[in-house]
Order: structure tokens, then C-alpha cells, then sequence
């Protein structure tokens, strides 16, 4: 394969789950998260159990296109995830499961040759077969996942996706008729008065958020199949491509920079060896099980503490000029010193990542809800920012440093231009 064969390779691998990630939101909205995340797994697994049949650059062009499907189920999961947690705990909740599908590329990287290694030397395959049978372990991991996903998980904490409707309406009932002895639909667990006497007692219903206001704002935190203007409505918003932006610019540089990081590694470092500079490039992805879900954190406690979904918001552009920063640091010196280019990566690794993790701690209350066009849509530019970066690497050849300080401009323009964006529009219900 050529330079050009490989850029092209990541390129189609990328195009490939930009357009599922747009069409899964709907989906999601529509059938359900859990259908379509298994759906998605079991598409993607059978060209993977495929990719042994591979004889030519342009063979391979092609599968990495299908093998892209398994790209898009990050939208169903972080669908799914959301419906799961209230909005206090949903960043900490979404960044943990991101982050441990980003790091899977830094697992490969261990995984995969260490696979090869055993049934060349254990199984006593040539090099030309066993790379082509290490794929079936991949397969046989996806296909097992997607089958428990299937018949052990549950669509909703209420059960089936077909009836979250009807669960809201028989509480929006209950409320209603008995509203001293219900629940409020918001989840507070707010205490008792308590009267002179010291016995607890029923507040008055003139002191109680009228149930209208709380039935206008439960049915609004739930996803329905919008229609296409409301569907239109969603791609359109300022605050949708307020976060869809900076995703392209934080997951999309690490998708781009993630395939080029261990040959250029390799160029600074020629003493590294193909494995050194693999293992080092590793280590650029598996950051992210610490540093994505540290984004979501963060971005929790910061609302535990202001209520304000402007601050999250405006943790996600401090993350995304700070990553600039990096980046232009890594580009502009080209450091042919270890120490001081892995502390550098090490750098941009943390804030892209927790980048990553604060854009969908925010993501859930922004139209709540058609939460699963806007994770589509915001999914999706992420791998369209790593198309477009992707496409600038392969113009430059081997001058990575000049493309990375490219991209770290290009964030920071990015991130400034929309952080004056509200980040909820006005007059919504839900999503608070």
C-alpha cells in the first residue's frame, strides 16, 4: 500500500461511520436505543470476520468503509446512557462509557498484535494467514456483546421502548388524582413539612409546583418520533452546532491524529522500532479511560455547584482551546526530544479528551426531546472533523507537525466562534 492507499483507507473507514452516526439518531429516536446499538454491532461484526479475504489496497478501501458501521453505535449508546441517568450524573455516565469505547483503539494496538504473535508462534501460521485469522477474535467478541445486549438489557428503567409513553402518562395520572402520596415527576426527594405538633403531614397543593408545569416539563424530558419539520428544527439550531463544532474538532483531531501518532512517532524517534513507537502510540488512546470520563465529571460537579448549564458549556471551550494550545505547541517545535514530546501528547491527550466527555455531559439537555438526532448529528460532525483533518494530512505527506499545528489553530477558532451561543434555546421545556 501507498501513502496515499493508507490516508484514503482512514478516510473511507471514517466517511463510512460519519453517515451511520447521522442516520442512527433518528433511528434511535424512532425504534429505540437497544435495537439499534445491537443492530449496529451485529452490521459491523460480519465485515470484520471479513477483513481475512482482503487481497488488495482497494479491497481493504472498501471493507474499512462496512467496518465503519461498528463507529456509529457510539450514538445508540449515548442515547441509551442518557436515558438512564438524570441530568446531575449524565455527564460522569456518558464520558465513562465514551471513554472506554475511544480507548478501544489504544487496546488494539496491545491486542491485536499480541493475537498475531501467538498464532504465528503457537499455532505455527504463516504471517500472511495469521494476520487474517486474528480477525475472527474480534468478530467472535462483537457478536457475543451485541447477543447480551439483546436478551439481557432492558430498553428504559421502565421497561419497554413502545411504552415510556404510557408509564409518563399513568403517573402524570397518579399525580393528578392523588398528589400528597406521588412522587414528584421531577425525582426530588424532598422531606415533610412537619406541623406543630411534630407530625409529619401531606404539603397543600397550593404550595406544591402546579402538576401542569411538572407534566409539561416531564413530557418534554421525553423522546418521541419527531416529525421532519421538528427533526429540521434540531439540525438547524445554533445551540445543536454549538456543540457539534467543537466535537469535530476534539473527537475529530484525535480520530485523525490517533491514525498518523505512531508513524510520526517513528519519524522523530526512528530508535523506537515499529513496536516502541506502536506501544507509545498506544498510550494516546487509552487515555481516554481516565481523561473522557474526567471531562463528565468535572462537568458534573460544576453543575452540582452553579446549576447553570452555561458553566458545562463553558467548561467544554476551556477544554477546547486548552487542547488548541497543545497542539500548537506539538506542531510549532516538532521536539525530537522524548521526554518533551510525550509530555506534550500526554497534554493534549487530557484536554481532548475530557473535551470528548464535557460536550455530551451537555448534549442531554439540549432537545431533550429528540436526544438521538442531536447525539447523531454531534456524533457525526466528529467524524466529519476527522474526514476533513484526515484529508489534510494526506496532502502533506509525512510533515505531521505542520498538520497538527493546523488542526490546534482551527480548534481554537472553532471553540471561540460558537462559545457565545446560548447553550439551551429559550423557551424549552425539559432538559433542566
Amino acid at each position: 500500500m501507498t501513502q496515499a492507499d493508507y490516508a484514503n483507507s482512514n478516510i473511507m473507514g471514517l466517511t463510512g461511520t460519519l453517515l451511520v452516526r447521522a442516520v442512527s439518531g433518528p433511528l434511535c429516536d424512532r425504534f429505540g436505543p437497544r435495537y439499534v446499538f445491537v443492530g449496529m454491532l451485529l452490521a459491523g461484526a460480519v465485515p470484520t470476520a471479513m477483513a481475512g479475504l482482503v487481497t488488495t489496497p482497494k479491497g481493504l478501501i472498501a471493507l474499512r468503509f462496512f467496518i465503519g458501521v461498528l463507529g456509529g453505535s457510539f450514538v445508540p449508546c449515548q442515547v441509551w446512557c442518557t436515558g438512564f441517568f438524570d441530568k446531575n450524573v449524565v455527564g460522569t455516565a456518558n464520558a465513562l462509557a465514551g471513554g472506554w469505547g475511544n480507548s478501544g483503539g489504544g487496546i488494539t494496538y496491545f491486542v491485536m498484535p499480541a493475537i498475531f504473535d501467538s498464532l504465528v508462534h503457537d499455532r505455527g501460521l504463516t504471517p500472511h494467514v495469521a494476520w487474517r485469522v486474528a480477525f475472527i477474535v474480534p468478530f467472535i467478541i462483537i457478536t457475543a456483546i451485541a447477543l447480551g445486549l439483546l436478551f439481557t438489557a432492558e430498553d428504559t428503567p421502565t421497561g419497554k421502548w413502545s411504552e415510556r409513553q404510557q408509564v409518563l402518562s399513568t403517573l402524570i395520572a397518579q399525580a393528578s388524582t392523588n398528589p400528597s402520596r406521588t412522587p414528584s415527576l421531577r425525582g426530588s426527594d424532598e422531606k415533610l413539612p412537619v406541623d406543630e405538633k411534630g407530625d409529619k403531614h401531606a404539603p397543600k397543593l397550593e404550595s406544591q409546583i402546579p402538576i401542569a408545569n411538572e407534566r409539561d416539563e416531564a413530557r418534554g424530558e421525553v423522546i418521541v418520533a419527531p416529525t421532519f419539520k421538528e427533526g429540521m428544527s434540531v439540525v438547524f439550531s445554533p445551540q445543536t452546532w454549538a456543540l457539534a463544532a467543537p466535537y469535530g474538532c476534539s473527537f475529530g483531531g484525535e480520530l485523525a491524529i490517533n491514525s498518523i501518532i505512531g508513524s510520526y512517532y517513528l519519524k522523530n524517534f526512528p530508535n523506537l522500532g515499529q513496536t516502541g513507537s506502536g506501544r507509545w502510540a498506544a498510550m494516546f488512546g487509552l487515555l481516554n479511560v481516565v481523561f473522557r470520563p474526567l471531562g463528565g465529571v468535572v462537568a458534573d460537579i460544576i453543575y452540582k455547584y452553579t446549576k447553570s448549564i452555561w458553566a458545562k458549556k463553558l467548561w467544554i471551550v476551556f477544554c477546547g482551546v486548552t487542547m488548541g494550545c497543545f497542539e500548537l505547541a506539538i506542531g510549532l517545535t516538532n521536539s525530537h526530544s522524548e521526554a518533551t514530546m510525550f509530555g506534550l501528547v500526554a497534554g493534549l491527550a487530557i484536554f481532548m479528551d475530557a473535551s470528548n466527555g464535557a460536550n455530551f455531559a451537555v448534549v442531554p439537555h439540549v432537545h431533550p426531546f429528540a436526544n438521538g438526532i442531536l447525539s447523531g448529528i454531534v456524533g457525526a460532525t466528529g467524524n466529519l472533523g476527522g474526514i476533513i483533518f484526515a484529508v489534510i494530512f494526506r496532502y502533506n505527506g509525512k510533515h505531521y507537525s505542520r498538520v497538527i499545528w493546523i488542526i490546534g489553530a482551527i480548534s481554537i477558532g472553532v471553540n471561540l466562534a460558537v462559545s457565545w451561543i446560548r447553550p439551551v434555546p429559550r423557551g424549552q421545556i425539559g432538559g433542566h
